[in-house]
């Protein structure tokens, strides 16, 4: 599994360049900071298979331009042996068979030990002197599903998670919500193939049934939408950010 941020290797990129370096190593750690006062904080855990190096144009572009007193960290997942595609090595926060993820799909020491990592991120910030409170995770897919469950199961009073095309698995749930005050925005497109539209309305149902204030947990859907993202729902991710750490 990845090192623990105080471990890991740390790279600060600049955020007005276009054109970005090659791939990370596997262990590496971007860091996009604040070009204002560092105010805000947000941990973003990219999905299976791909690397920091898939959204920082998205980030770059899309986000951090209008959000200047944001901190963007960006953790690598190690390459591992994924049941999925049928035992290759590919960046991975925990290992998953089969797509959409089955009922009992739970890699139980492969979460635990990404988790604790995650958590590593969360105090590295907060010994920084960036309040709980104004720290965000989000994530794509594996990454999604991996904010959700720290962000609930974390003593940690968050600021927020925004998941992208994500899911909650049913053997995470349980454990008791740790944190059900933390507002959470769930994205996902109508005809995504890999993490069907169900999988997300259930997970918001468990959410909204069990967190303290349901309006808290907003859901935005996106017809035409597949595995991916589009403008709108990027559009959708700003204006609740800039709301979230105002």
């Amino acid at each position: 599994m990845a090192s623990s941020s105080s471990s890991a290797s740390v790279r600060r990129a600049d955020p007005i360049l276009a054109n970005m370096e090659k791939t990370p190593p596997s262990q590496e750690i971007v860091v996009i900071p604040a070009s204002q006062a560092h105010t805000a904080s947000v941990i973003f855990v990219h999905g299976l298979g791909q690397t920091t190096f898939t959204w920082r144009a998205m980030i770059l572009e899309g986000l951090v331009p209008h959000l200047p007193h944001v901190e963007w960290i960006l953790p690598q997942a190690t390459e591992k042996l994924v049941t999925y595609y049928r035992d290759i090595r590919r960046p991975s926060w925990f290992d998953i068979a089969v797509l959409p993820p089955g009922a009992d799909e739970y890699d139980e020491p492969g979460i635990a030990e990404s988790i604790r990592i995650i958590e590593s991120l969360i105090l590295a910030q907060i010994h920084r002197g960036v309040d709980a409170r104004r720290i965000i995770l989000m994530g794509f897919s594996q990454g999604a599903a991996l904010s959700l469950m720290t962000a609930l199961s974390t003593l940690h009073d968050l600021g927020g998670v925004v998941s992208l095309s994500g899911w909650i698995p049913l053997r995470a749930r349980d454990q008791t919500i740790a944190s059900p005050n933390v507002p959470i925005l769930w994205c996902h497109g109508i005809p995504d193939p890999e993490i069907p539209i169900t999988m997300a309305e259930d997970g918001v149902a468990y959410l909204r049934k069990h967190v303290h204030d349901k309006d808290k947990t907003q859901f935005k859907t996106y017809p035409g939408l597949m595995h991916t993202i589009n403008d709108d729902e990027v559009n959708d991710v700003l204006a609740w950010l800039v709301e979230q750490t105002a």
